[in-house]
């Protein structure tokens, strides 16, 4: 079977198909172009055209697209041929401009949610287009040789948005509280996956089939997949957790609740289409969280919990597992709760996957609302610091499982004290074997910046049983001798090369200054 073709191809390939909005764009360059060839000012070519200098403005900036009739008398006052005008051909600096416009990005990047509009790009480029042209081209060329797809860019753009939230939002909050509260449960308790899919069913008239998929062996890592129809039906993956089973039936019952209606149809992503997707399963996967991890109950428990003079890692699972929660479940409802509600907002959240017997670790989701550079996407060949507690508590899982014992949840708290940055972070991490895929176990960590307020809410941040390590990003890039760091697993590559450039440099300034003298 041919592989299928990724979903966006890079722009120089793509046929270009432009929108309204663009079209008015590409008249206003080519209309402000011509008219500074001719030396004119715009109330000069509005007086010759018999139009306002505003509207003329209007058109140039891509806000209006005039008449024909008006065109033809603004061809005319310009001294080109009406065709030239409105056609799409543009002369070959401003080409670059075009396919960027007809380009997927332009067409699927959600400008609004950052409070602009693609003419609010569009103006800033109006007064000098040829160098514009030149710098989209820059940006189209990076895209073609790293291979960069729009997809990636919505999934940014959504960090971005949940950055600026603090990932909170409070319009989710109320109204999954409104529907705990229409379904009378008790406070605190997470409904079932039973209870959940009971509604889904009865309710929503959603059909719940939990034998098909098993029944294809290539999408045995899938989820769940959404079959529209009369009735839809969800195809749900049986080796689930139940808390998994239930968040997923609560996904089903937000995207009904809140009358998302653009969706994909797998529960884990296969490719995206577009950004309304993105943002509806955000919003569908957010208030399922909210519904299964009660905003008041949990405050109330983290109350508890960051109240304790000594970290207590059983209290830690104890309290997750009151909810019901999956590790990444609990830990991704705490980066939604704890900024906005502890005042906690230096916080990241990260998820590893490793294969047991393996030395890859592998970054598989990133959260970082700090200003620190924590663990992120890196060079094909580094190797993240071993000492980040993540990757210890994914090597003691795996040598758990070779001595034979289970493979349960297994906690660990650490402050991680940067080496090359003034900060510390207080990291707690849970490990597990993944469900779906077998000898494929996952970590994730949740981190607060070690400051004022962190002090001043957790009081168990200064036990001194919790250990205190030295970590950087990557071996490659840790200055950290095999004396200092017996966890190392890889030479300091990157870290010696940036020495060389410094010393260099010096060198260089040094000849220069004794040259000049």
């Amino acid at each position: 079977m041919a592989k299928r073709p990724a979903r966006y191809e890079t722009p120089a390939i793509q046929p270009i198909r432009l929108g309204a909005e663009n079209l008015r764009f590409i008249l206003g360059l080519k209309l402000r172009k011509h008219r500074q060839e001719k030396r004119l000012s715009l109330s000069e070519l509005a007086a010759r055209a018999g139009i306002s200098v505003s509207y003329l403005s209007e058109i140039e900036s891509g806000r209006k697209h005039p008449k024909p009739e008006k065109l033809i008398r603004i061809a005319e006052a310009l001294g080109v041929p009406y065709d030239e005008l409105v056609s799409l051909q543009v002369a070959g600096e401003l080409d670059p401009l075009k396919t960027f416009l007809g380009s997927e990005f332009v067409r699927e990047f959600p400008f609004e949610l950052f409070g602009i509009s693609p003419e609010d790009l569009f103006a800033l480029v109006a007064d000098t287009p040829a160098k514009s042209a030149a710098l989209f081209e820059t940006f189209l060329e990076i895209g073609r040789t790293y291979g960069v797809q729009v997809e990636h860019m919505l999934f940014a753009a959504l960090r971005s948005y949940q950055q600026l939230r603090h990932n909170y939002f409070q319009e989710m909050e109320e109204a999954a509280a409104a529907f705990r509260a229409s379904q009378e449960w008790e406070k605190g308790r997470p409904p079932s996956a039973e209870e959940l899919r009971a509604l889904l069913e009865e309710r929503y008239g959603c059909a719940v089939d939990d034998q098909r998929l098993a029944r294809h062996p290539e999408l045995h890592g899938f989820r769940s997949v959404y079959v529209p129809g009369d009735p839809p039906r969800l195809l749900v993956n049986d080796r689930l957790l139940p808390s998994q089973k239930a968040f997923i039936y609560g996904r089903e019952i937000a995207y009904r609740e809140l009358g998302l209606r653009e969706r994909a149809v797998t529960g884990s992503w296969l490719h995206v289409d577009s950004f309304g997707q993105v943002l509806n399963n955000f919003k569908a996967s957010y208030f399922a969280g909210a519904i299964l991890i009660d905003e008041e109950a949990l405050v109330e428990e983290l109350s508890a919990l960051f109240g304790r003079d000594r970290w207590d890692g059983e209290a830690f699972l104890d309290c997750m597992r009151r909810f019901d929660a999956t590790p990444e479940m609990f830990f991704y409802r705490l980066s939604q709760v704890v900024p906005e509600r502890f005042g906690l907002s230096d916080v990241f959240f990260l998820r590893f996957h490793h294969a047991t017997g393996s030395d890859d670790y592998r970054l598989t989701k990133v959260l970082n609302f700090s200003h620190v550079p924590v663990p992120h996407g890196i060079g094909l060949d580094e190797h993240y610091c071993r000492r980040w507690p993540a990757l210890r508590l994914l090597a003691d899982l795996d040598r758990r499982q070779w001595s034979g014992r289970p493979g349960a949840p297994i906690v660990a708290a650490q402050r991680s004290r940067f080496l090359n940055e003034d900060a510390t972070f207080f990291v707690i991490a849970v490990a597990r074997p993944l469900a779906l895929t077998e000898g494929m176990k996952s970590c994730v960590s949740f981190g607060f910046l070690v400051n004022d307020v962190f002090r001043e809410r957790v009081r168990f941040w200064s036990d001194p049983d919790v250990p205190e390590l030295l970590v950087n990003l990557t071996c490659e890039r840790c200055g950290l001798t095999p004396e200092e760091c017996q966890d190392r697993v890889a030479p300091p590559t990157i870290f010696r090369q940036e020495e060389r450039h410094e010393a260099q440099a010096r060198a260089l300034a040094e000849l220069l200054d004794s040259a000049s003298g």
